[in-house]
């Protein structure tokens, strides 16, 4: 089966594990996905990201966060720029993601950040996901 979105099946399996209450979910792993999962984890949305190999194959061990009554705190998760239409803002027009409750992950020329991050440093880029 040949990938085309890696971000997409990142978010699709991080989603679904959190609808299933999952502990943890395993993604094949990437820079990116890893950039990702690191900016999901400083905002607080997951508990850690780890890679590790399995057998020949790099993957990244993602731990799934609850509230202290096994609530999801990831409670939404949604692919923004697609391979065949991608999404860029400008520091300006930087989305607010249910009333600044929420994050977008921000593909940036200073990394992948999140859209907190990109306003400090007033960059723009590349809206990859969205989080709440």
């Amino acid at each position: 089966m040949s990938m085309t979105d890696p971000v997409a099946d990142l978010l699709t399996r991080v989603r679904n594990a959190a609808l299933t209450s999952k502990k943890s979910v395993k993604i094949p792993y990437s820079g990116l996905k890893k950039n990702i999962c690191r900016v999901l984890k400083e905002q607080g949305f997951i508990t850690e990201y780890l890679p590790e190999m399995e057998g020949t194959k790099a993957i990244l061990k993602v731990e799934l966060k609850y509230g202290p009554d096994g609530e999801q705190v990831l409670r939404h998760i949604r692919r923004i720029s697609k391979p065949g239409r991608r999404v860029y803002t400008g520091v300006d027009k930087m989305p607010e993601v249910l009333n600044g409750l929420g994050i977008s992950v921000i593909s940036s020329s200073k990394g992948v950040i999140s859209s907190l991050e990109a306003k400090k440093m007033k960059l723009g880029g590349e809206i990859l996901c969205e989080v709440w």
